[in-house]
This record gives structure tokens, C-alpha cells and sequence, in this order.
């Protein structure tokens, strides 16, 4: 089984990141804040305005580290890649399939039906963990939307046409976030929640959210990657020039477990309060420095965390199982598994 790697995130817009022999050094204010040899890295992810070097560039291409730029609501800009790793075979399988619809929608109806159970557990656990918290009101709204959620699944497990399949998954999700709100225990206004906005994301939640799903997105398509797998030829997303589809669509079966009951938790258990986000004049809401520090902390925790995988069967940190995915994923790809088992939190 892979060995779970360390990512290093960075936070600060005057850092600058250079190579020193074997080791990846961060700089800021001309003094040295942190120091990691290189073979223990699976990925850097730079926030804001820092600076790379181009000997670091090239060392982590070399070395199959992703090195990933993104603004400081978790947007992503750019990707340094080296040359491609992997089966051309494996990767020509990948592109014939998802030119065959008939066979793509079987893997995206599995991402699509994970999704959206993984979702009710999502409510379902917050029923039962905070029942005695939640008004009647919420109680029967999440009851419903739970309800509306398991129906979702059934309907994508015998849905044969990408396009409805798609309408299924849109409709689960609007399901899923009308009650989001119910899940923040908070009696702040300031973390009222009433739909999903992003680019930018219009209220603090969906900040956290949109922030989550970057990093996500970074590990995913690093899995992915690491796997000899095309990022950019997805199932169950539409192919758009400089969109990762496959990212996405491996993304949307863990969206709800890693970084969804994450958000949460911090909002809930008060981790993170209202004065760590700045709202700009134009509407939009982002994360201040230090805040954005906190919650990578917590990431990296949660990512920690061992949990059972449903198909293999073992136990494996939460951090690795976009890497168990895409390792299945390729698998049914090679025609090693006759179905792709997406995960399904239990």
C-alpha cells in the first residue's frame, strides 16, 4: 500500500521556496521558516503571491511532486508537471472509454450514487449525534432531504444516459445544501448558510467550503497522476479546456466525508469564528492568513484519521483513500474488476 506523504502548505504571500541540496526550504522576511527533504513530500500547495525557484520547480517535477498555485480562497491557478509517468496503455483505455458513453455513465453512476449516500450519512449522522440540539423542524427537513438522498442513489444506480445521471447528481445537491444550514449549531449570523456560491463564494461557510474543495482537488488529481491516469478526461464531468475532469469526478464521492463534516466541525465546535474571514466591498468572502493556517492544521488531522475501506476491506488514513480510489479506479480500467467500487462512508 502507498505510504501516506507529507504536503506542505504555504501561507504567506512574501514566502519564497528554493531548493537547498535535497530538502525544500521556505523563506520569508529573509529568514528560513521551514525545511523538508523532498522524498518525504507528496505535493506543495502555494496560497497568494510566493515566489519558486526554478531548481525547486524542476526537482519536484522530477520527482513526481505536484506543485500547485492557488489564490487565497483556494482557487487553483497553475500546476508545474513533469513529463508523463504511467501506462500509455492504461491512459488510452481511459480516453477510448470515455468516448463510449454506454460504458463511461457505469463509473460516473457509481461516483454519483457514493455521492449522494455519503451526503445522507452526512445528515443522517448529525441527526443522531446532535438530535437533542436540532428543533423538530430541522429534524423532519433532514429527515426528508435523507429521504430525497437515498432515492437519488437508487435512481443513479439504474440510470443509463450521462445527461439525466447529471440531473440526478444537480438535484441531490440541491437537496443536500437547503438544509446544510441546519447542520451549523451556531447561533451566529454570521455563518448563516442559504445556498452554494463560489468564484467568489458570498458568505463565510462556502469560503471554508470552497477552500476544502481545493485541497481536495489538488490531491485528487495528484492520485490520479501518481496512478497513470489522465486528470483531464473525466466520466462524469464534461470535457472544458482547463478543467481536470477525472479530479472532479473522483472529488465528489469525498466531498461530504473530508471536507463537508470538516467545515462543519470547525464552525460548530467554534475553531473558527466570524472575524477570521474578511468580506470584501465587492460581496465576496475569503479566509484571513492566520485562519487559513488553522484549517490546514485541521486538514491534515483529519487526513490522519484511519477508517475501513469499504471494497478493500483494510484500514488506511482518510488521506489515502483518493489514492485507493484511483488505484481501483485504474484496476477496472485495465479490466482487472468487471465494476469501479466507488467509496461509500460507513
Amino acid at each position: 500500500m502507498k505510504r501516506m506523504l507529507n504536503t506542505v502548505y504555504v501561507t504567506q504571500d512574501d514566502a519564497w521556496l528554493r531548493k537547498d541540496g535535497a530538502n525544500l526550504v521556505v523563506e520569508s522576511d529573509g529568514a528560513e521558516r521551514g525545511r523538508v527533504p523532498l522524498h518525504m513530500l507528496d505535493g506543495v500547495v502555494s496560497f497568494g503571491r510566493s515566489g519558486c525557484s526554478p531548481a525547486l520547480m524542476a526537482a519536484c517535477a522530477e520527482g513526481g511532486i505536484a506543485l500547485s498555485f492557488v489564490d487565497p480562497n483556494g482557487r487553483f491557478l497553475a500546476r508545474v508537471e513533469g513529463p508523463r509517468s504511467g501506462n500509455v496503455l492504461l491512459r488510452r483505455a481511459q480516453h477510448r472509454l470515455a468516448d463510449n458513453a454506454g460504458r463511461a455513465v457505469q463509473i460516473a453512476r457509481a461516483m454519483v450514487a457514493a455521492k449522494a449516500s455519503n451526503q445522507r450519512s452526512v445528515l443522517m449522522r448529525a441527526q443522531r449525534d446532535h438530535g437533542e440540539r436540532l428543533a423538530d423542524g430541522r429534524v423532519d427537513a433532514l429527515g426528508r432531504a435523507a429521504e430525497t438522498l437515498a432515492a437519488a442513489a437508487r435512481r443513479a444506480l439504474s440510470c443509463d444516459d450521462l445527461d439525466i445521471l447529471r440531473g440526478i447528481e444537480g438535484e441531490a445537491a440541491a437537496a443536500y445544501f437547503n438544509v446544510f444550514n441546519h447542520l451549523v449549531l451556531v447561533d451566529d449570523e454570521a455563518f448563516a448558510f442559504t445556498t452554494r456560491s463560489r468564484r467568489p463564494p458570498l458568505d463565510r461557510i462556502n469560503a471554508l467550503l470552497s477552500f476544502y474543495y481545493a485541497m481536495l482537488g489538488h490531491d485528487c488529481r495528484s492520485a490520479l497522476e501518481a496512478h497513470g491516469l489522465d486528470p483531464q478526461i473525466g466520466f462524469l464531468h464534461a470535457d472544458r479546456p482547463g478543467r481536470a475532469g477525472l479530479a472532479l469526478d473522483l472529488m465528489e464521492e469525498m466531498r461530504p466525508v473530508l471536507a463537508d463534516r470538516l467545515a462543519l466541525s470547525l464552525i460548530n465546535r467554534q475553531q473558527i469564528r466570524a472575524e477570521d474571514f474578511v468580506v470584501e466591498d465587492a460581496g465576496g468572502v475569503r479566509l484571513k492568513d492566520n485562519a487559513r493556517k488553522a484549517i490546514i492544521v485541521a486538514w491534515q488531522e483529519r487526513k490522519r484519521e484511519t477508517v475501513r475501506h469499504p471494497f478493500l476491506g483494510e484500514p488506511a488514513p482518510l488521506g489515502l483513500f483518493a489514492h485507493l480510489q484511483a488505484q481501483l479506479l485504474a484496476r477496472h480500467l485495465r479490466g482487472d474488476l468487471d465494476g469501479y467500487p466507488a467509496f461509500i462512508w460507513k
